[in-house]
């Protein structure tokens, strides 16, 4: 943003980033590349930018800088990796976008007691990879290397949740800057209490709507003794998703079960160069336990698959042979998005109760092929949870508005499942208009937890509530 620019500002928002220039001098960018960097998501969301980017490297910093937003009714876009696709990160009325990328550093490891503190931006890859040597691991894997202050504040999940849950259950406790600047720290260390209300949940799900999140306390888990992952074909969608059905009823304790479409499975072959599969139909499964267990679950699921038709049985026992399925998996955006160059993705995702999972998957492909729509499907469907990547040319308004259309009628489909308009990507700003269908009466209480929180709107305005 050059003077001139600046300057048509209003002389609240000048004052406001006069005052943070002067407190943090240059890490508050007013470049364009910069603002628009941070106004987008890999969404399909159109790039909307923030006024200034604040590249903030503490709490006390992020509690200063919110304190000079709050005096002067200054908008704030929490950012961390950018990741999200819902459009999370826009600044539809401008304001400050503060960046905890650089706030990662990992403070505390603590073996005996299976938990660590950490910093909001530091990447899930970045803790795996510090973790390393401790024969600790943390489960939770969005496919993209999201920061952890962003996965509690999605309450993102990913392909291990079938077994560990999501970023709701593996949160202990975090530390969270209030739109007036107080901080707050949610809990302690231990791993229940009855304590008060539950704030730790309250701030993990909030998409940055009630409170910056800048520090967390995270569950970890010991490295499981034996892995083994399998992957097999099925001659229809319907066969792939039975399988898991019967597979989670029968008590089978997979780490990981992943749904691949005949499409995303040809993204895959293309894109990450997996060789030796046919394009079929597909399900990724993955084992954790000692050498016995992981045998007789893989037998069992092996039997269980091949009751619906499953056919070319693979086994990765080595760690390069399971990191080459996993990585396929966890680029399946980029996947999709190689199956038309110069088009973008527009991802969604629903979560239904699991008995009806083999319905509403296969409606949805049915309706795709009848819209003429090129896209894939892939999920984590041990939980019922499952993604569509729509292929979209961004300039075509028809094709925009076949996803569109093809979107509602998946969400509203899902609701009446008793199922929700997103099991893991969160609202945004690109499901605000769900919220009411599925909680009805519930988003009035939100509403007025809202604003008593943040009663001047200025924390991630446009996000989450209708």
């Amino acid at each position: 943003m050059n003077a001139e620019a600046a300057a048509t500002l209003p002389s609240d928002r000048q004052l406001a980033l006069a005052e943070l220039a002067e407190a943090f001098g240059g890490r508050i960018s007013t470049s364009t590349a910069v603002r628009e960097q941070h106004g987008r998501d890999e969404s399909y969301h159109a790039v909307q930018a923030p006024d200034a980017v604040f590249f903030a490297q503490s709490t006390e910093e992020v509690a200063e800088a919110v304190k000079i937003c709050a005096r002067h009714g200054l908008p704030i876009i929490p950012f961390g990796t950018g990741t999200g696709l819902e459009g999370h990160v826009t600044a539809p009325f401008g304001g400050l976008c503060i960046d905890v990328s650089g706030m990662n550093e990992i403070l505390s490891v603590n073996a005996e007691d299976m938990d660590v503190h950490v910093q909001a931006g530091v990447t899930r890859k970045q803790l795996n990879e510090y973790l390393r040597d401790t024969g600790l691991f943390f489960p939770i894997d969005p496919g993209a290397d999201a920061s952890l202050g962003g996965m509690a504040a999605t309450r993102a999940s990913g392909t291990n949740a079938v077994r560990y849950g999501t970023m709701r259950e593996n949160v202990l406790n975090l530390t969270a800057v209030l739109p007036d600047g107080r901080v707050v720290r949610t809990a302690r260390r231990a791993k229940k209490s009855s304590a008060g209300y539950d704030l730790t949940r309250l701030f993990v799900g909030s998409e940055g709507t009630l409170g910056i999140i800048t520090e967390l306390t995270l569950k970890v888990y010991g490295v499981p003794e034996a892995i083994s992952s399998a992957v097999c074909a099925f001659p229809t969608l319907d066969d792939a998703v039975n399988t898991t059905i019967l597979t989670i009823q029968s008590g089978v304790p997979v780490a990981r079960v992943e749904l691949v479409s005949k499409e995303m499975m040809q993204a895959f072959i293309s894109y990450s160069k997996l060789e030796g599969y046919e394009e079929s139909d597909y399900l990724f499964f993955e084992f954790h336990g000692s050498e016995s267990s992981v045998k007789e679950q893989a037998e069992t699921v092996e039997a269980i698959a091949g009751d619906f038709g499953a056919t070319g049985f693979k086994w990765a026992t080595k760690q390069e042979d399971r990191n080459a399925l996993w990585t396929a998996r966890h680029n399946a955006h980029m996947a999709t998005r190689s199956l038309r160059p110069g088009c973008e993705v527009w991802a969604t995702d629903v979560c239904v109760p699991i008995s009806r999972l083999t319905e509403i998957v296969s409606d949805a492909k049915r309706t795709m092929d009848e819209m003429g729509l090129i896209g894939t499907i892939v999920g984590h469907v041990g939980d019922g949870n499952f993604h569509i990547g729509y292929v979209v040319d961004p300039n075509n308004p028809e094709e925009l508005k076949q996803a569109g259309a093809h979107n509602r009628m998946l969400i509203e489909q899902a609701i009446a499942m008793d199922g929700t308009c997103t099991g893991e990507h969160g609202i945004g700003a690109g499901k605000r208009k769900f919220l009411e269908a599925e909680h009805g009466e519930a988003v009035s209480v939100m509403r007025m937890i809202k604003n008593a929180l943040d009663p001047d709107g200025i924390m991630n305005p446009g996000k989450v509530l209708p």
